[in-house]
């Protein structure tokens, strides 16, 4: 496996997810794409390392049958590294974005989906404690009817969603938004994450992901000298 190949199939979904978004058939499509990337990146960091400290890990890679195995094979190596490696990952994932990405991996390994898309008003231009509010619209095969259909939607969300947003944002001495500040988006809710826009999380995880395979590799590097 070619871990590059796999970061630039990342990057190329996510491209996707904004041109289509905030359709759900289509973004549950691409960011699919993208989760099986971000699978075969994290596989891809054990495959190197199965290689480079050789243990002959034969079946299908993972982090958990990696340590097992160097454990058996008592390689001190293998073993620092596998504990080094869960250290970081759990740091790389303190923050909220790159831990939903963690957890839509382990929920699309375990139930082999995705978590449900809601389409979503917001701000164009975020502000931290910002509000979203979904919408209800018609779909057809999980697609987007209309254009048209989405944007009769927002407009008779729009005076509620601005009030509420605007009342927060004049609270915290933050600038108004106008009726053309606002845009709709994909998002998703899983575990103790709410209201997740796709394409940010995954713009996020792309560098988180690159500083893994980068260190791993250094680690590794260091420690079979």
């Amino acid at each position: 496996m070619n871990i590059e190949k796999e970061i630039t199939k990342c990057e190329i979904a996510l491209k996707q997810i904004k041109q289509y978004d905030p359709d759900p058939y289509y973004v549950d499509y691409f960011f699919n794409e993208y989760m099986i990337s971000v699978n075969n990146i994290i596989e891809g960091i054990f495959k190197e390392a199965n290689m480079d400290f050789g243990l002959f890990v034969s079946e299908q890679i993972s982090e958990k049958k990696f340590h097992e195995k160097a454990k058996m094979k008592n390689d001190e190596g293998a073993i620092e590294f596998s504990e080094w490696y869960l250290k970081k990952y759990i740091e790389e994932h303190k923050n909220p974005y790159p831990d939903v990405i963690s957890q839509v991996r382990d929920f699309k390994n375990k139930f082999k989906k995705l978590p449900e898309i809601k389409i979503m008003i917001r701000a164009s231009v975020r502000y931290k404690d910002d509000i979203n509010q979904k919408i209800k619209v018609n779909l057809s095969n999980k697609k987007l009817r209309s254009r048209d259909e989405l944007d009769i939607e927002i407009k008779r969300q729009l005076p509620v969603f601005l009030q509420v947003i605007n009342h927060k944002r004049h609270e915290k001495n933050e600038p108004k938004i106008e009726e053309n500040q606002v845009i709709a988006s994909a998002f998703i809710d899983i575990e103790n994450h709410e209201d997740v826009e796709i394409a940010y999380a995954a713009e996020i995880y792309i560098p988180v992901m690159k500083r893994l395979v980068e260190e791993s590799r250094k680690k590794i590097k260091k420690l079979i000298r």
